[in-house]
């Protein structure tokens, strides 16, 4: 498992029971980390998630790629943006996406 991000996105890599949706998932996450946020700051009233999410699945052969990925967050977005770096994702994994549904 590992969590890394930067103030505009989040990424988790997990694992994924055969009986868990990743559906329900994502909005227990999205659900408990907004309470957190808001308990601990109180100015943040006003936080939230776009209603939106990306999920790329991941064989465990790649994990250690994926985690290192996810820990370089702060040296990749010194030269990339979140929706080119999520416009790259999509595309190396051969999603066909129409731009004005991808961002909130």
């Amino acid at each position: 498992m590992r969590v890394g991000g930067m103030a505009d996105h989040v990424h988790l890599l997990f694992g994924l029971g055969r009986t868990q949706s990743i559906a329900v998932v994502v909005e227990e996450v999205k659900k408990l980390s907004s309470k957190w946020v808001k308990e601990k700051d109180p100015g943040s009233t006003d936080f939230y998630w776009q209603k939106g999410y990306g999920i790329f699945s991941v064989s465990s052969s790649h994990a250690d790629a994926v985690a290192a990925y996810i820990g370089n967050q702060k040296v990749r977005h010194a030269a990339v943006t979140f929706q080119e770096e999520f416009r790259h994702l999509l595309a190396k994994n051969g999603v066909d996406f129409d731009e004005r549904y991808v961002w909130d």
